[in-house]
């Protein structure tokens, strides 16, 4: 290249003696007084270079930490070799310094110490965030894994096909983006929630295997998992496929990636993943994303202790987790009990059984007779602790929450492994907080059974082909077969209240596509944002996207959303109706 000859990561011993020109950022200066010790950094590392005349000493002096730069010299052995640096053998000694960007502003933060700055100061300049090498190598290992995923995808036939961003809005569980159209007053594009609709049409139109690194546009509140705004997930899709051909496959590249990108000693299921239906994971777990490094298993109590206290009373379901071996303080207990209260359960009842096998402490008193069936049921021995959750509602959530706080509040968990599952057997419909029955998971799934299912069954006794994967706790990916038969959707959508209009009006194209003959076809869409973040087991998704927004839907750096003019508005046919300050 005209400017460099090499880069700042390059040079080894056996370069010494040659003339190279570098360029990159001035990353740190240590003046000495006779000399000089500078460095470059650029994206492939950095390069020490020492001066000792007066006119470079004070070139170097007058340039800001952060200016572009572009040194010539000759390569030399260091005299103080720096082992732990790859080119720490060697330096360069300037003959020609040139800056090529100055740096005119005061840095908000050291760039070598970004990640200890606040967050919004971070988004704010994330263009120097971004030049801290450790930031910088999470965007580089999410392209690594990106490219894999490309990759497999391609070698198990699948054809990568981007599909639109604008589109219509369809009620798919969450809020849209819409953006107004120009052309058509009052009408509306939205960004899509997922391909979902056009991946379908997709196997109609004769395509086997299709798949993308789709972008994904949902108007959701931010989570340590979830991005708010937009985020990617390997869209697939499999023409003439059943549940289990997407689990083979799938199987394989989730097992393929992990396996790829983790570190070599972890454990990394391989395939078939364990299979756990829905109504299980919810009885045993608590949750349908259950981390199965935890051992603990929850327990319903309900037939042993109802009616055996005042807060076991009749009509609540009573829900137990049991730790042999517990060594906590009643400090520790009276925490978790706080712990457990704020995510909203009426209160955690605790016992513990001695190292005698008494009971002892918290509701023991009350639950003194039941300590036989109970040692029973719960595996209890001395020494163990039992805490519980008794609610009208929401008990399984519960006990899935005091699971999760037990596992590591005690260390409990697997170390250094990746536990895949599938959750399966998911119910077809749901009733909502409101009382409206609804679909629990997918509304284009097919649902075990077929029409006669639907025709016969009570609606929540209806079980559909969904399935998601589960991988240490945090849902990978969802999917589902498809419901690919106009009938078989007619009457899906009928039970939930919508009728023939409805489908027509929001699912048109899919609808009227089926009706030329459609191929059963499954699919399923892993989130590449939540892979990265557990494979460089960050805690939060916004360390491994390039420009993420904040916590509240903000892009700091581009400040957006922000207002437009009044010609613009016009242009769209829309007039603002805000409230008054």
């Amino acid at each position: 290249m005209e400017l460099r000859t090499h880069t700042c990561g390059e040079l080894r011993e056996g370069d010494v003696g040659k003339r190279v020109k570098l360029c990159g950022w001035l990353s740190s200066v240590r003046d000495l007084g006779a000399v000089i010790f500078f460095v470059l950094r650029d994206y492939y590392g950095y390069t020490q270079a020492v001066v000792a005349d007066d006119e470079k000493k004070e070139q170097i002096r007058s340039i800001p930490r952060e200016s572009t730069v572009s040194v010539e010299g000759k390569v030399v052995l260091r005299s103080a070799p720096n082992k732990d640096m790859p080119t720490g053998m060697i330096e360069i000694e300037p003959e020609r310094i040139e800056v090529l960007g100055r740096c005119y502003e005061q840095l908000p933060f050291e760039v070598a110490t970004s990640t200890q700055s606040r967050e919004d100061v971070r988004l704010k300049y994330r263009f120097l965030d971004l030049r801290n090498p450790d930031v910088k190598s999470k965007i580089v290992f999410r392209s690594k894994v990106v490219s894999w995923l490309r990759q497999k995808m391609t070698e198990l036939g699948f054809l990568e096909i981007t599909t639109p961003i604008l589109t219509s809005s369809s009620p798919e569980g969450a809020r849209d983006y819409i953006v107004p159209s120009r052309v058509y007053p009052g009408h509306f594009y939205a960004l899509p929630q997922a391909p979902q609709q056009y991946k379908q049409l997709l196997m109609t139109s004769g395509f086997d295997r299709y798949f993308q690194i789709a972008p994904c546009f949902r108007d959701e509140d931010a989570r340590a998992d979830r991005s708010p705004g937009e985020f990617y997930q390997l869209d697939t899709e499999m023409c003439f496929a059943t549940q289990e051909d997407v689990f083979a496959v799938m199987e394989e590249v989730l097992s393929g990636v992990f396996s790829e990108f983790a570190p070599k000693h972890f454990k990394v299921d391989k395939g078939p993943f364990r299979r756990i239906s829905y109504r299980d994971a919810m009885r045993d777990f608590g949750t349908d994303k259950p981390d199965l490094r935890n051992p603990l298993i929850v327990k319903d109590v309900t037939d042993i202790l109802e009616g055996k206290a005042p807060f076991f009373e009749k009509g609540k379901t009573i829900k137990a987790v049991a730790v042999n071996d517990f060594k906590e303080t009643r400090k520790w207990i009276d925490a978790l009990t706080e712990r457990v209260k704020q995510n909203g359960a009426s209160n955690m009842y605790w016992f513990k059984l001695d190292e005698n096998g008494e009971l002892a402490g918290g509701v023991a008193k009350f639950v003194a007779n039941e300590k036989q069936a109970l040692s029973e049921r719960l595996d209890l021995k001395a020494g163990g602790f039992v805490a519980m959750v008794a609610e009208e509602k929401g008990a399984e959530k519960q006990a899935g929450y005091l699971r999760t706080e037990l596992g590591t509040g005690l260390d409990l968990l697997e170390k250094d492994a990746y536990r895949f599952c599938w959750i399966v057997d998911f119910p077809m419909y749901e009733y909502d907080d409101e009382g409206e029955l609804g679909f629990c998971h997918n509304p284009f799934s097919m649902p075990q059974g077929g029409l006669e299912a639907l025709n016969t069954q009570d609606p929540l006794d209806i079980l559909a082909y969904q399935y998601d994967s589960v991988v240490n706790g945090v849902e990978l990916s969802s999917g589902a077969v498809r419901n690919h038969e106009p009938a078989i959707m007619e009457r899906a959508f009928e039970i939930v209240g919508y009728g023939k209009d409805v489908i027509e009006q929001k699912f048109s194209a899919l609808y009227n596509a089926f009706k030329f003959g459609a191929p059963p076809h499954a699919g399923i869409a892993p989130g590449v944002d939540r892979i990265v973040m557990l494979l460089l087991n960050e805690q939060n998704i916004r360390e491994v996207i390039t420009f993420p927004m904040d916590r509240n839907a903000r892009d700091i750096l581009m400040g957006a959303p922000s207002k437009v003019t009044e010609k613009q508005l016009k242009e769209v046919h829309i007039k603002l109706d805000l409230p008054k300050d």
